[in-house]
């Protein structure tokens, strides 16, 4: 029987197809459910719907299933709907009928919507410490390789020197950026919907901003309608804020196989980081590099997914929304394992000497004689045409000596500068609070 189901069964068909593959996504749910319900009991009590021996026996139960969860000892069985019914369903059998009193002054519809506000949350933080751990690594290959010079492109065509300093710093920098982003997706997801019940409230005088403060939320979300109505956009959100750092992925990714490829030769990899070729011995594929744009191209796709699933959906709850758990969920283990890689191949990467020596690359270094020479007093506009005559006529001659000071440039890389953006940022997340709060419901 289901939480919700009266008398008759479901046919097997209709009950195979409205569940889905919500048991798998779930799994991903199931600590969440017991915090949203540790604090949904507090609350309860406070107001006298359950007695202080009630909440004792119940919180200690449903701390032995966190545990349980935590230990891996935990699954939905076979014919229970989702967690929030297994969770009801334990403590019932442990408990007796004090078990079935934790739904009161709850619906299915906030028991999910705090679920994922607690899962998406901590799957957040999980990934500002993964982008943190690869800007750092960027951030030491740019100091590394500042020195060592590659053509810069506009057009594709040859443009003006750049330095593998300035390269992985780009990367660096662009995460900044997407944490920004990704900081925007955590404040809308850190705000409860517990209390909203169906989406229009309850007579029960609940104390909404007690479960917020159990739970460590930053704030409500007060209006019960907007809670519900938050769901499908919350995920957008969070969806797009992934985007942002697949898309940095996805580009330098691009990059690594353009410099790998033997016509630029600009950057290698150990052997067992590549892959051959079943009949031309002397392939060397950035197979790995080639998969991560695969992936981040397809992880950019998900604002999009999400978008179409709920664009035409009036306010309230709708069926629609249970299919958005199984595009968004796996996407945070999809990006992070990008993030993994990425990290393997930057710290293994081996960085050509001289790059820039050779021949072709000469018409880089044209700017760099234009701004010597107004630097000597000529106009800029003639400057310009000079070196465009001597270029056209053959007569084009320069050293290699590059002298970029300002800001953010291959003489002056800014790294500190970009770090304290970085911790700028990741401090505004303010993650104590919450461990703090988490940390005393399970304790």
């Amino acid at each position: 029987m289901k939480l919700w189901q009266k008398d008759k069964a479901a046919l097997a068909a209709v009950e195979k197809f409205t569940v889905g593959k919500d048991q798998e996504m779930d799994t991903y749910l199931a600590p969440f459910d017991v915090l949203g319900s540790l604090a949904h009991i507090a609350m309860l009590q406070s107001i006298n719907l359950l007695t202080a021996d009630e909440l004792a026996v119940l919180q200690r139960e449903l701390k032995n299933i966190y545990k349980e969860i935590q230990d891996g000892d935990f699954k939905l069985e076979d014919g229970v709907e989702d967690i929030h019914s297994q969770v009801e369903l334990l403590l019932t059998r442990r408990l007796g009928e004090v078990g079935k009193k934790i739904h009161s002054g709850r619906s299915r519809n906030d028991q999910v919507l705090v679920d994922l506000k607690l899962f998406l949350r901590h799957e957040l933080e999980v990934l500002v410490g993964e982008v943190k751990a690869l800007f750092d690594l960027l951030q030491s290959q740019s100091e590394a390789y500042k020195n060592h010079l590659l053509p810069g492109y506009t057009h594709l065509q040859i443009a003006m020197p750049s330095s593998f300093g300035l390269w992985f710093g780009a990367y660096a920098e662009s995460l900044v950026d997407d944490l920004i982003v990704l900081q925007s997706a955590y404040k809308t997801v850190n705000k409860n919907p517990l209390g909203s019940a169906a989406g229009y409230g309850s007579s029960f005088p609940l104390n909404r901003t007690m479960t917020t403060q159990l739970l460590g939320f930053e704030d409500l979300n007060y209006n019960v309608v907007y809670a519900q109505m938050g769901r499908g956009k919350t995920e957008k959100i969070v969806a797009f804020a992934l985007s942002g750092i697949a898309a940095t992925l996805s580009k330098m990714a691009m990059d690594a196989c353009l410099f790998m490829n033997q016509n630029f030769g600009f950057i290698s990899f150990p052997d067992e980081l590549t892959t051959g070729s079943s009949i031309m011995p002397h392939k060397k594929n950035p197979d790995v590099w080639e998969l991560i744009r695969s992936h981040c191209n397809k992880l950019q796709a998900l604002p999009n997914e999400i978008a179409m699933m709920t664009v035409n959906l009036p306010s309230g709850y709708h069926r629609d929304l249970q299919l958005l758990k199984e595009n968004l969920f796996p996407a945070f283990g999809q990006l992070t394992a990008c993030i993994h890689m990425a990290k393997l191949m930057i710290e293994n990467v081996k960085v050509k000497d001289g790059i820039l020596e050779d021949e072709k690359y000469k018409y880089l270094f044209s700017v760099e004689v234009v701004n010597n020479l107004v630097l000597e007093g000529t106009p800029f506009r003639e400057a310009y045409k000079k070196v465009g005559y001597d270029i056209e006529n053959g007569t084009f001659t320069t050293d290699t000596k590059v002298n970029h000071t300002h800001e953010g440039s291959i003489g002056n890389l800014c790294t500190a500068q970009i770090k304290g953006m970085m911790d700028k940022v990741l401090g505004d997340f303010n993650f104590e609070s919450v461990h703090k709060a988490v940390d005393s419901l399970v304790k």
